[in-house]
């Protein structure tokens, strides 16, 4: 006999209410997390964030997932998304092993204060299609490390591959005999009205994706972390080693085709080693273009990025734009001068495809950075290829950045390395310039709230002259 689908109420024989449905996701949700933190410890949240870890690292597992993320989104590639989950989720362990997130956190006898570690309850996680497995992962381990549980909203792309790993994650809990509740995703197909009502309904957002949804979860009424839009710009100045900036661009560009938000956007030269950048450039991959009229047309063929280009390999990109390359070309840098709207090359790409801007010295290449920046990606990160390590300071105070990112390359430095005191991380808070209420990567700190316990000291009331003293003897009372 056929299964008959869900009943409403009113017993006809329609498909479920969709909001309906979410909100028992919810509730289901909110009783599991509820149970977690009433019966919680340190161990059971570390062994349930280690169980989830391990469900995307198993070697077979990380492959699988890798495969079924770019067959069902067509974005990135398989090799580089293999490294991406195992490196990001490795990082993201090593960052959270020994870190207190239960019971008391804090307890400091000279200010008489006790601090208690809570969770924040049901987090609600919007996820993109660039990475469909790696930042939903890092999202629920560190919500499982600071006892909340946890909904993810993918994207309708994503939703197959999130909803596999969430298979793999439960199949470790019955292992440990966690609840799988504590990790749950939003019923396909996705929808923003169902996004919507996961954001007003859960007790945080955590949203990383397109500007839209960044904007939803801001306004949802819920407290929110959200981050700002990637147009990373990078300088090479006089000083740089350049076959070593030559290479790490093209790591950076290149890696899982440049689905990363950190994946270089534009790279600014100055004009005493352009030619010789452009040599080592080409060495590593890069072919110039000087067509920028061309490209930008066939990038923005109806004034939208063409989605053929998107996070594809090299040969598909060429192939897109029509060009005709050396042998062996990985990427595209097309010689540009313009920025702004008019100008589409100067912002985010998503592809093998980066602005090369030529400028008369450093002063003028921070003045182009800064340009670009204020364009598109203020707040999110900028790097510097330099030997002069006072450049870094001046960037940092001449350009709207919350990241300078010296001599790396800037997809792995930026998200956290081995090599960095970064936290690993697939999401950056990009300030005030980025409308974020974040300037740092979002980590497990964000998945955790305290009660404070306020004891009585003695008083350290100071009196006038200890204030104001100095200030009287300088200009008076």
């Amino acid at each position: 006999m056929p299964t008959l689908p869900p009943f409403l109420t009113d017993g006809s024989m329609n498909a479920p209410d969709p909001i309906a449905e979410l909100d028992a996701i919810v509730a289901r949700s909110r009783t599991a997390q509820a149970t977690y933190e009433r019966k919680g410890s340190q161990d059971r949240y570390d062994r349930a964030a280690k169980a989830a870890a391990w469900a995307i690292m198993e070697p077979a597992r990380n492959r699988e997932l890798a495969e079924l993320a770019v067959a069902t989104t067509g974005l990135g590639n398989v090799p580089d998304k293999i490294v991406k989950n195992h490196r990001k989720t490795l990082g993201l362990m090593r960052d959270i092993t020994g870190v207190r997130t239960h019971g008391v956190i804090r307890d400091d006898a000279e200010s008489g204060i006790t601090e208690i570690a809570r969770p924040m309850g049901v987090i609600g996680a919007v996820v993109p299609s660039t990475n469909p497995i790696a930042t939903p992962a890092n999202n629920i381990i560190n919500a499982l490390k600071c006892g909340n549980s946890i909904i993810v909203a993918p994207s309708p792309k994503g939703a197959t591959s999130c909803a596999r790993l969430l298979e793999l994650m439960h199949a470790e809990f019955a292992k440990i005999g966690e609840d799988p509740d504590l990790v749950l995703m939003v019923p396909a197909p996705g929808s923003k009205d169902k996004t919507q009502r996961l954001m007003k309904a859960c007790d945080k957002i955590i949203c990383t994706g397109s500007q839209d949804n960044v904007r939803r979860a801001q306004t949802a009424g819920t407290p929110a972390v959200a981050v700002g839009t990637g147009n990373v710009t990078v300088i090479v100045d006089e000083t740089a080693n350049l076959e070593a900036a030559a290479e790490k661009i093209r790591a950076s560009k290149t890696f899982d085709n440049a689905t990363s938000c950190s994946s270089e956007n534009s790279v600014v030269v100055v004009d005493r080693v352009y030619e010789a950048f452009v040599a080592e450039m080409a060495l590593a991959g890069g072919a110039l273009i000087e067509d920028e009229a061309g490209v930008a047309a066939r990038l923005w063929p109806d004034g939208r990025l063409n989605r053929s280009v998107v996070a594809q390999d090299a040969d598909k990109v060429i192939a897109a734009l029509g060009l005709v390359v050396p042998e062996g070309t990985e990427y595209i840098a097309v010689q540009a001068s313009g920025i702004g709207p008019g100008h589409p090359l100067s912002g985010e790409k998503l592809s093998r495809v980066l602005a090369l801007y030529r400028a008369k010295d450093f002063g003028d290449a921070v003045q182009i950075a800064r340009k670009i920046q204020l364009h598109q990606g203020a707040g999110h990160s900028v790097g510097l290829h330099s030997t002069d390590d006072g450049r870094a300071m001046t960037l940092a105070t001449a350009i709207p950045t919350c990241r300078v990112i010296v001599n790396q390359a800037h997809c792995f430095a930026t998200g956290g390395a081995f090599s960095n005191g970064v936290p690993f991380s697939l999401s950056m808070g990009c300030g005030s310039w980025g409308g974020n209420s974040i300037d740092d990567n979002v980590h497990w700190r964000h998945f955790l709230q305290s009660t404070k316990i306020v004891r009585e000291i003695h008083s350290r009331e100071p009196s006038l002259d200890d204030i104001f003293g100095e200030y009287w003897r300088d200009v008076g009372r």
